[in-house]
C-alpha cells in the first residue's frame, strides 16, 4: 500500500490545540508545564530578574541550572503559542510594548514593535533572529576613530560565547563568513528566498561580495523537539511552529525545568535599598494590579534600552535621589538606534518576499571606517521580508500614495523587493531617557500604575546624516543593478540599545563589564542597555552572548555577590555545562 494512501498524518495523529491539559504549547511539539516551582514573597530568593527577554531569558537559565533560587519577573504574559498567537499580521500586536512612552527631539524615534517585546521571550519572540557578530572594531571605536567610545572588553573575551550561543539557538549560515574576524556556523545555510537573489544579484553585477543563507537562527533542519521552518513567512509575527530561535523557546523551558519561576503579568515598579548600601529585593504590582513586595539577595535589570533606564530612574530613593547606579550621571545617556532604511524596488517578474525567512542575506563590505568617505564607521545592507500593512505604510511614506494609489500599490505587493540598511549611528549624551515626572522642563505621563512613563529625546548629527545619505544611496545602487524598474525608500530606525552602558572606570558609565553596577554591588544590569557602540550588526546574539559571560561570572564570584563590596574584574572561565538541553 501506498505510504500517502493511509488516512493517518505521517507523523501521527494531531492532538487537539483547544485541549485544556494545564500545558505550555511551544510549537506543534514542545510543550511545558509552567510555573513548575513557585516561590512566596516572604522567601529569600538568590536572584530577581526583571524582564525575561533575550538577556533574562538566558540569565534565568544558567543561574537556575547552577542551583540557584531565582525568580524571572515579566510584565507581559507567558504565551502558548499554539493557543495565543496568530497568523496575521495587525493581531499579532500585543508582541510589542505598546504602552504610553513619549518620544521628541529633532529626529523622533517610532517606539514600539521592532525595537520593543512584551511578554516571555521579549523582544526575541518577533525578531528576524538575524544574528550576525559585531566586528572586533566594533570594541575600539573611539581608539580606531576618535568617535563614541571604546568598550571595557575586547572580541576575544565575547568570542567564545559567540559559538556557544550560536549552537544553543542554533544559527543557520554559511560555512565561511568572511566579515569581522571570520569564522563559520553549526547548521546549513537556508535556500536564497527571491529577495536574497535581488541582493546577489545586484552585488555580483557591482563587485560587491555578499553572503547567502544566513547567519539567522531560523532552523534549516530540526533540532531536538524543534521541526525546521516552513517558510511560511510570519517570522516577526512570532514563530507558531517552534523553528525560529527566542528565549521563550531554546532556554526558558530549561530554566523551568531546572527549579526557576517565570512570573508573568508581573510588573517590576521599584527595586528595594537595604540599609546595608545594597538592594534587598523588588516591588511589583500582580496581574490584578496588587503591589507586592520580592525578597531577593541581588537583582539583574534585564529590561532593554527604554525600560531598564526607567526602572532606575523611578527607583531613586534617599542616597540615590537621582536614579540608581547613577553616580556618573549617565544614566539613560548614549541612547543609540540603527538607521535602518528600507529601499524597495519594483521588479517585472514576481518577488513574493514572504517566501523566506525576512532576513537570510547580506553584505557587510561596507562595515567598517574608510577613510575615502567622508564619515566614520559604516553599515551593513540585508534582505527584509514586510508583510502588506507595513509594506503599506512605506508606500504611504516612500511615495504619498493614499486611496485608489495605495490600493494599486498593494495590488502590485508581490513585484516587490526591499533590502534594508543597518548603519551605525554614533552615541551621544543628549539622546537620552528620562522618566516623565513633570520635574525639571520633562513633560508628567504616568501609566496604569502610576509610575512616570519613559521619555526619549533623538536627534541626528552630521556623521550620522552622511552615513545614512551614503548608505541609502549604495543600497538603490544595488537594486537598480539587479533589475529593478522602480526604487524608493522609506526612512526609519531600527534596534534600540544603550542607556545604562558599561565602562572601564565608574565616572564613565552604570556598570562594569560584566554588568556589575558601579554604584550598588549586589545590582546588576544585562541587556541592550549596556552597549557603549551598536556596530552595524542586529544586536540579539551579542546581548545574549553578554547575558551567558555575566552568568559564567555570577557562577564564579559564588556567595561574594551577595555578601561582598569587593569588585573581582577577573574573566570567568566559559561553562559550556550549562547550555540547555
Amino acid at each position: 500500500m501506498s505510504l500517502f494512501s493511509s488516512e493517518a498524518p505521517l507523523g501521527g495523529p494531531f492532538d487537539h490545540p483547544a485541549k485544556d491539559d494545564g500545558l505550555k504549547h511551544l510549537g506543534p511539539m514542545q510543550r511545558i508545564k509552567a510555573p513548575q516551582r513557585c516561590f512566596n514573597d516572604s522567601d529569600l530568593v538568590d536572584y530577581a530578574l526583571v524582564g525575561v527577554g533575550s538577556a533574562g531569558g538566558v540569565l534565568v537559565q544558567r543561574l537556575a541550572r547552577a542551583g540557584f533560587k531565582v525568580i524571572g519577573f515579566e510584565a507581559g504574559p507567558f504565551w502558548d503559542t499554539e493557543r495565543q498567537w496568530v497568523s496575521d499580521e495587525a493581531g499579532s500586536r500585543n508582541l510589542y510594548w505598546n504602552d504610553l512612552r513619549i518620544t521628541g527631539g529633532k529626529d523622533p524615534l517610532a517606539l514600539g514593535s521592532n525595537n520593543s517585546g512584551k511578554g516571555v521571550g521579549g523582544g526575541s519572540v518577533h525578531w528576524a533572529s538575524f544574528v550576525p557578530r559585531l566586528h572586533p572594531s566594533d570594541f575600539e571605536v573611539y581608539t580606531r576613530d576618535g568617535v563614541g567610545a571604546d568598550w571595557p572588553i575586547d572580541y576575544e573575551d565575547i568570542e567564545p560565547y559567540y559559538e556557544l550561543l550560536e549552537r544553543e539557538m542554533p544559527v543557520a549560515g554559511p560555512a565561511y563568513y568572511p566579515w569581522g574576524k571570520p569564522h563559520g556556523h553549526p547548521y546549513g545555510p537556508h535556500p536564497m528566498g527571491e529577495v536574497g537573489n535581488v541582493l546577489i544579484k545586484g552585488c555580483t553585477a557591482l563587485g560587491i561580495p555578499v553572503s547567502a543563507g544566513g547567519p539567522v537562527a531560523i532552523l534549516s533542519a530540526s533540532h531536538g523537539n524543534r521541526p525546521h521552518c516552513i517558510y511560511r513567512g510570519f517570522c516577526i509575527q512570532g514563530c507558531k511552529v517552534g523553528a525560529k530561535a527566542s528565549t521563550l523557546i531554546t532556554h526558558v523551558p530549561d530554566a523551568l525545568a531546572h527549579g526557576a519561576e517565570i512570573r508573568d503579568n508581573a510588573m517590576v515598579s521599584r527595586i528595594g535599598m537595604g540599609k546595608n548600601g545594597s538592594v534587598n529585593g523588588v516591588h511589583y504590582f500582580d496581574a490584578e494590579g496588587i503591589e507586592h513586595f520580592q525578597r531577593a539577595r541581588a537583582v539583574i535589570v534585564c529590561g532593554y534600552a527604554l525600560e531598564t533606564p526607567r526602572l532606575l530612574f523611578n527607583s531613586a530613593c534617599p542616597g540615590h535621589e537621582f536614579g540608581l547606579a547613577n553616580s556618573s550621571g549617565t544614566l539613560g545617556k548614549y541612547l543609540m538606534a540603527q538607521a535602518g532604511n528600507v529601499i524597495l524596488g519594483r521588479f517585472d517578474n514576481l518577488i513574493r518576499q514572504y517566501k523566506a525567512p525576512p532576513a537570510h542575506a547580506l553584505t557587510e563590505e561596507f562595515y567598517e571606517t574608510d577613510p575615502k568617505r567622508d564619515f566614520a564607521r559604516g553599515f551593513a545592507v540585508q534582505t527584509v521580508g514586510p508583510l502588506p500593512i507595513a509594506f503599506a505604510k512605506q508606500m504611504m511614506t516612500a511615495k504619498g500614495l493614499w486611496g485608489w494609489g495605495l490600493r494599486r500599490a498593494m495590488m502590485d505587493y508581490n513585484h516587490w523587493s526591499p533590502l534594508g540598511l543597518l548603519g551605525e549611528i554614533l552615541p551621544w549624551e543628549d539622546n537620552r531617557i528620562e522618566v516623565a515626572d513633570g520635574r525639571n522642563g520633562r513633560q508628567e505621563a504616568y501609566d496604569k500604575f502610576g509610575l512616570p512613563v519613559a521619555q526619549v529625546t533623538f536627534s541626528l548629527r552630521d556623521n550620522d546624516k552622511r552615513l545614512i545619505e551614503f548608505g541609502k544611496n549604495k543600497v538603490m545602487d544595488i537594486m537598480r543593478a539587479a533589475g529593478a524598474t522602480e526604487v524608493v525608500q522609506e526612512q526609519r530606525y531600527a534596534h534600540l540599545v544603550g542607556g545604562a552602558r558599561m565602562s572601564a572606570t565608574a565616572d564613565t558609565g552604570v556598570c562594569d563589564k560584566f554588568g556589575r553596577t558601579w554604584d550598588v554591588p549586589n545590582l546588576f544590569v544585562m541587556d541592550g542597555s549596556v552597549f557603549p557602540t551598536q556596530g552595524s550588526a542586529n544586536p540579539g546574539l551579542t546581548i545574549q552572548a553578554l547575558a551567558a559571560r555575566t552568568a559564567d561570572y555570577l557562577l564564579m564570584q559564588g556567595e561574594s555577590i551577595f555578601t561582598s563590596k569587593a569588585r573581582d574584574l577577573s574573566n570567568p572561565p566559559c561553562r559550556r555545562d550549562l547550555s540547555p538541553t
